[in-house]
């Protein structure tokens, strides 16, 4: 249990039977304590939702507290009496009629019970509003007041903004829908598809798609990919009795329904190329069989399989990311388990991808191999040190807390967190996902309590409490700071002076999306990473794009993609703060030129020994490796052949041969 202070011997406390009215105008007045409530029956449904898991909520409660002192409130139905429930609530200042969200929570506490920390300041009214999205039975709840701490100052603020034309339905995704590369904002329900287009330039179109009842609506997730290639993103929805797929026609202005007859409880679900044969496949996880998948035959055809990618007769499967953990160049999985009780089904899994659809379970051998109940895992490279690490994130106590795991670049993990922060860090959530908020270069993780996990850069991190919970995450106006939409609010990210880059990827070779694909950018920092995936967190769908925040640096050496067909494209010195298209091929570098036979130098990228070839050393007078700058950083003898080149930072580089009548043959590289 997380609150102790007044929930030590529960069964003695007096507990006030106060009882909520049915709508904000009515909320019932309460002040520090312990309260009970009776059905949820109020049809005042609260608005704007600021907890996790969106709309669907029909009944609610209200009621306003006014504190006497500046506080830190503890407000929290994980309580003894509520075991088996599950509650959520939303927190809101402002007035009945255009409240603005403070705090919320849906699944922090224990089970599916809910627990939220926020700041509050004397003589201003919050109301609070518990709705039955999940259930309309009667539980008790608990205000705590603490002592008020000043909250951090935020790196970055929020400002929320409605969309323009108002959208219900199931399930959201922030996620490019006709091909020009802004994200858009997508609603699905039942018999329609909502999309406010992002305009270049600002602004939203709007367009709704009506199509019959799909047989198995979004009810658990939902991913976008375009499976058959022809531009236009298509849509999974994960049921809890089965999946559907929705493909988009060749003007993105129709959608037919494709939905099997399988049963599949399904959690997070993905769009990825299991085969590597440049189609995008489908995987979903299955909650109480072994997981499921669907290959595609190249025609959008996609072929049922269960099976073979964690096999569990249990099930247990929730939280599916694909991730190139041992940057060997295809994608891994990694599967946050939450079955719970003394199930082995409980225990996460890790598969490496061997090539040739084999995958193999590494969960021992690399220590990923853990039974904390998890619904989502956030994997992103830390550190910068080119290897993707890991964030287990807990969706309650009952098997332990938050997980952080380092990669050591050999296959395993060591877990470091002690004294990372996470350690400490007291809010949980089914939904943990890993972005650079901040544009610092650094990618921090937004979790549970509507607070964000900054990375101080040094594989430790400081929490920021905001007003906001987990939604789909993207850049809603095009100006390089990722926002976060939550229902029909955007919260737009406010940034910094920090700069940035965005990376947009098109396939050739490869499947259109690039979703597979590793985009590396060099510079003063060393070197950043980011894996295209579509389907990450539990629930959303998040923006394809690659996004990258650089802080102070005004200058970026390089941008690197490395395709799942193994084409490697470089574009040298591209502008900061704009957005880069790269497609497969187009830059590859391996471009041949007049004097390309004359001087060779490889491996390119290269890390540690490089090799340099040809005619034109026979006739170097000098011998010199130089930075993008022009600055020289390493002169070479001219009987040298192999060059170490470990010390170097990462980045790109010269490698200039110079003849005794001063003229230079140059070649670039990249250090990784």
């Amino acid at each position: 249990m997380k609150n102790t202070l007044l929930t030590i011997g529960i069964g003695f406390l007096l507990i006030a039977q106060t009882y909520a009215q049915t709508t904000c105008a009515t909320a019932t007045a309460i002040t520090a304590g312990q309260h009970t409530e009776d059905t949820l029956l109020g049809t005042d449904v609260p608005a704007p939702v600021c907890a996790q898991n969106g709309s669907g909520a029909d009944n609610a409660e209200w009621y306003s507290y006014t504190p006497t002192n500046d506080y830190t409130i503890n407000l929290s139905t994980d309580l003894t009496v509520n075991n088996g429930l599950d509650t959520r609530f939303h927190v809101y200042t402002g007035t009945c009629g255009s409240l603005v969200c403070h705090a919320g929570d849906d699944d922090s506490g224990s089970g599916f019970l809910s627990y939220a920390s926020f700041t509050v300041l004397a003589g201003n009214t919050y109301y609070i509003a518990f709705d039955d999205r999940w259930s309309a039975r009667g539980f008790g709840f608990i205000l705590e007041e603490h002592p008020y701490v000043e909250p951090t100052t935020p790196p970055i603020t929020f400002t929320p903004g409605s969309l323009p034309t108002t959208t219900s339905g199931a399930h959201y995704a922030v996620v490019d829908m006709n091909g020009d590369f802004l994200d858009d904002a997508v609603t699905v329900d039942e018999d329609k598809i909502q999309i406010n287009y992002q305009n270049a330039g600002g602004g939203f179109s709007y367009a709704e798609i009506q199509h019959d009842t799909v047989e198995f609506m979004a009810t658990w997730s939902l991913a976008a990919g375009d499976f058959d290639g022809n531009g236009y993103n298509d849509l999974l929805y994960g049921n809890g009795v089965g999946v559907t797929f929705m493909r988009a026609n060749s003007t993105g202005t129709d959608y037919q329904e494709i939905s099997g007859s399988e049963y599949v409880f399904s959690q997070r679900s993905n769009f990825i190329d299991l085969n590597n044969d440049g189609h995008l496949d489908a995987f979903v996880c299955h909650d109480v069989d072994p997981n499921v998948y669907y290959i595609n035959d190249g025609n959008g055809n996609l072929q049922y399989i269960q099976g073979g990618i964690g096999d569990h007769p249990q099930g247990g499967n929730y939280g599916s990311i694909w991730t190139d953990y041992d940057n060997d160049g295809d994608q891994d999985l990694f599967i946050a388990k939450c079955r719970g009780g003394q199930s082995t089904a409980k225990i996460n899994e890790l598969f490496r991808n061997d090539g040739g659809g084999v995958f193999t379970d590494v969960s021992v051998q690399s220590n990923m191999r853990d039974s904390v109940q998890t619904w989502s895992s956030a994997w992103n490279d830390y550190d910068n040190d080119g290897f993707m690490d890991a964030l287990v994130g807990a969706s309650s106590t009952t098997d332990g807390t938050h997980k952080f795991m380092y990669n050591n670049g050999d296959g395993t993990f060591s877990d470091i967190t002690a004294g990372s922060g996470w350690d400490a860090h007291g809010q949980y959530s089914i939904e943990h996902v890993s972005y650079d908020f901040d544009n610092d270069g650094y990618t921090d993780v937004l979790g549970g309590g509507g607070e964000i996990m900054f990375n101080n850069g040094d594989l430790t991190f400081s929490p920021v409490e905001y007003n906001i919970s987990n939604g789909p995450i993207g850049d809603l106006n095009d100006d390089g700071f990722l926002d976060v939409r939550i229902g029909n609010t955007v919260y737009y990210n406010d940034g910094n002076d920090n700069n940035w880059l965005k990376v947009n990827v098109q396939g050739t070779q490869s499947n259109l999306n690039g979703i597979g694909a590793r985009v590396e950018i060099y510079g003063a920092w060393g070197k950043q990473i980011r894996d295209v995936r579509s389907g990450v967190g539990f629930r959303y769908m998040n923006s394809l794009n690659a996004h990258f925040g650089i802080g102070e640096a005004t200058v970026i050496d390089s941008i690197m993609v490395k395709w799942p067909s193994g084409v490697e494209d470089v574009i040298y010195e591209p502008d900061t703060n704009t957005t880069v298209l790269v497609v497969e091929g187009e830059h590859t570098l391996n471009i041949a030129n007049n004097d390309l036979n004359a001087l060779r130098i490889f491996p390119n990228p290269v890390k540690d020994v490089l090799t340099v070839e040809g005619s034109l050393l026979k006739q170097a007078n000098l011998l010199y490796i130089t930075d993008l700058q022009g600055k020289k950083v390493m002169n070479i003898a001219n009987d040298a052949n192999t060059i170490d080149v470990s010390q170097l930072p990462a980045g790109a580089y010269l490698f200039t041969v110079k003849n005794s009548e001063g003229k230079t043959t140059d070649r670039k590289f990249i250090k990784q």
